[in-house]
């Protein structure tokens, strides 16, 4: 982002320290920005666990009705709850969304992702940049002279029965799921669902708590995991499923309680889809690609690569008329959930395809770890990330080289893709390699060196 815009405006979303990057304030004059810019008659607004939400989605809301529009308050809900109301309820007036969230970030944290009506998805370049802008330069409207009004909104049957309707009920077979919300969001949802499924779910940390009395909701670092693997275990379950605070992100256990890559997952998901719609078009982010290229193709799929972030693989999505994108952070998209990412689905259609196939999780996809094994991201706080990466790119140079989104590079046995993070200062390393655990712990030691050298 340009330093014309607040240090809390990233390249799809708002996040930042409160009160130190966001406050109150600030929320107010962005409901009042926004609303001047998209001129929304109806916005739905929601928000995460955090301490800091219900004022921060109070203020926002209070700029949205001094712009003339009118908000439908959600409450305490995750972010795809927010999507499918923006796509959902077009008929009824809606226009727009915005959650606020700071997703797994720490607990001091906090921000805002916006949708526009069906949902389409506002990063930088399609209005972010522009509401941090003006107000960075004190370009704040003046309200108008007829306020818009507010409505709670607490039901949720219309959400969970378009979550459901990606599955045949009556091919579902009673599981036992370990189901980890991490004191965020995903709880009251979990509950919601029991009541219609065959399942026996055990719960860790299921009650929303902002206070975050187990740690972060972030099952992507690696210390998150052991809890869900081990409850897997002991309480022999088919399987274990754990999110983030606002639970747009799915994370997955087998039944043996080990950890599966969100890489994979998107090979499993993208072939499932495909059986429902053969020769349609899957997104892929560009930082793991062989195992969902190769799956892709062999089940009659198009795969497209596209750039990393929620907001630019959505508006491919809508581009291409894509059935489904998946990133290895473990989002998921789909056509038909107005293009959006949701963390409840994914589990949805894993559970529909082990109890179709009778095969257990492992057995889905334990050779697909052993032939593309993967490095798992790894991040590296660096004072000059451009020189590393000229650095890597100067090493490696005999390989085919990609810039989607930051570098790739391939040869015929491993490949890499090496970018700055767009949410964090961080870089990060992704590496792959075919068949050959060896050669992936070598060169990755490799790329290490020379970003940490």
């Amino acid at each position: 982002m340009a330093d014309r815009t607040p240090a809390c405006f990233k390249a799809y979303d708002i996040r930042g320290r409160v009160p130190v990057e966001l406050d109150a304030d600030m929320a107010e004059q962005i409901g009042r920005l926004f609303a001047e810019l998209f001129k929304p008659s109806r916005v739905v607004v929601g928000h995460d666990i955090r301490l800091s939400s219900p004022e921060l989605t109070g203020a926002l809301a209070a700029g949205l009705n001094r712009m003339g529009a009118d908000v439908l308050h959600l409450g305490l809900c995750g972010t795809e709850e927010i999507y499918h109301a923006a796509f959902s309820m077009v008929a009824a007036g809606v226009d727009a969304g915005i959650m606020i969230t700071a997703s797994h970030n720490p607990a001091d944290y906090n921000g805002m992702k916006f949708v526009q009506r069906g949902a389409r998805p506002v990063s930088g370049d399609s209005g972010l940049n522009a509401i941090g802008e003006r107000l960075a330069a004190g370009l704040i409207p003046e309200p108008v002279s007829k306020p818009g009004g507010q409505q709670r909104i607490a039901d949720k049957s219309a959400y969970i029965d378009h979550l459901l309707s990606h599955v045949d009920p009556r091919t579902l077979q009673p599981m036992k799921i370990v189901a980890n919300s991490g004191n965020g969001c995903a709880g009251p949802v979990v509950d919601l669902l029991e009541k219609r499924l065959p399942v026996e779910f055990v719960r860790l940390h299921h009650q929303p708590d902002g206070t975050f009395p187990n740690g972060v909701p972030n099952p992507l670092l690696e210390q998150n995991r052991s809890e869900t693997a081990t409850a897997v275990r002991d309480s022999r379950a088919d399987f274990g499923i754990a999110w983030d605070g606002d639970f747009d992100r799915c994370f997955f256990w087998d039944e043996r309680g080990n950890f599966i890559e969100g890489y994979y997952m998107v090979g499993l998901l993208a072939v499932e889809m495909l059986s429902r719609e053969p020769g349609a078009k899957i997104l892929h982010d560009p930082r793991l690609v062989w195992n969902t290229r190769e799956l892709v193709e062999q089940a009659g799929g198009v795969p497209i690569v596209t750039r990393t972030g929620h907001a630019f693989i959505k508006e491919r999505m809508w581009q291409e008329n894509a059935l489904y994108g998946g990133e290895m952070s473990a989002h998921h998209y789909f056509r038909n959930f107005g293009c959006c990412d949701s963390g409840m689905i994914p589990w949805l259609l894993v559970y529909s395809l082990m109890s179709r196939t009778g095969k257990s999780l492992s057995e889905l996809i334990g050779q697909r770890i052993q032939a593309y094994p993967v490095s798992g991201e790894i991040n590296s706080v660096v004072d000059d990330p451009d020189a590393i990466i000229e650095a890597v790119e100067k090493h490696f140079s005999g390989g085919a080289r990609e810039t989607v989104d930051g570098l790739s590079i391939a040869f015929d046995d491993f490949r890499f893709n090496i970018r700055k993070s767009n949410t964090e200062p961080l870089l990060r390393l992704n590496v792959e390699a075919r068949r050959n655990a060896r050669l992936l712990k070598e060169k990755t030691g490799e790329l290490l060196a020379i970003i940490r050298g």
